[in-house]
């Protein structure tokens, strides 16, 4: 069951905050005999990063977001970046060190983007850190991570505690990013259940026509705005896809 997080002027009760947070609680918290790796995945969009920098701050836990760019060494120099940590001489001392800290602190590890670190081959020296810590990591990736590790990565596979998938915005979201982020302009839920529509439930969309129904709002002089006036207007919903020909 997806645990409730409530907090009116935070983003946390939006369900994938709840999910990123369960789960991080479901290896914080599982015997000492099962492996402490879990998942989080889903398209872009869905603000798992978001969830993620709330489970940071639920759990005190190490974060990192990968890059494109990044070598093992890059990998190892962030990570002891983010633990205070004066980096050691060589890949096997800073594997060691950030093994060692996890296991000492007993502080989860959050690593977003891990996408990158399969496409670089560099999941072993993931596996390695976990082995070495026995420690609750978090990777987070896009929908698709979990086959990719499940068809070339078997044993880092192997050591997955569970998956938790990202989900599309429900009203009760869009609802709560309307009051978080338009606090003076009241968006009616006409509105609102039109723009989950046309973002197909994609927060990060969602938030960006929330912000442009704001601005819209406040250079009319209004305090409230509904679907009849958008239409009226012919208010283009951002969608982030191409506009059809002939406009």
């Amino acid at each position: 069951m997806t645990k409730t997080v409530t907090g009116d002027n935070t983003t946390a009760p939006l369900r994938n905050v709840s999910l990123c947070l369960e789960a991080l609680e479901s290896s914080i918290n599982r015997p000492s005999h099962l492996p402490g790796i879990v998942g989080f995945a889903g398209q872009s969009g869905l603000g798992k990063s978001f969830s993620a920098a709330y489970a940071v701050n639920m759990h005190r836990a190490y974060y990192i977001e990968c890059r494109s760019t990044w070598t093992r060494k890059s990998f190892l120099l962030a990570a002891l970046k983010s633990m205070g940590i004066e980096p050691g001489r060589n890949i096997s001392e800073m594997t060691d060190q950030v093994s060692e800290e996890l296991s000492l602190s007993e502080r989860p590890f959050i690593i977003d983007e891990f996408d990158y670190i399969v496409d670089k081959g560099m999941v072993d020296l993931v596996r390695d850190i976990f082995e070495g810590s026995q420690s609750t990591i978090l990777i987070i990736g896009e929908e698709n991570v979990e086959t990719k590790l499940q068809k070339k990565w078997k044993r880092f596979h192997n050591r997955m505690l569970s998956w938790y998938k990202a989900q599309i915005a429900s009203m009760e979201d869009v609802q709560h990013l309307s009051r978080l982020y338009s606090p003076d302009i009241t968006i009616t839920d006409d509105l609102l259940a039109h723009l989950n529509d046309q973002c197909d439930g994609v927060v990060r969309l969602i938030c960006i026509n929330i912000n442009k129904i704001q601005e819209e709002a406040r250079s009319q002089g209004l305090d409230t705005i509904d679907f009849d006036y958008v239409r009226r207007k012919r208010f283009e919903v951002y969608t982030g896809r191409a506009p059809r020909r002939g406009r």
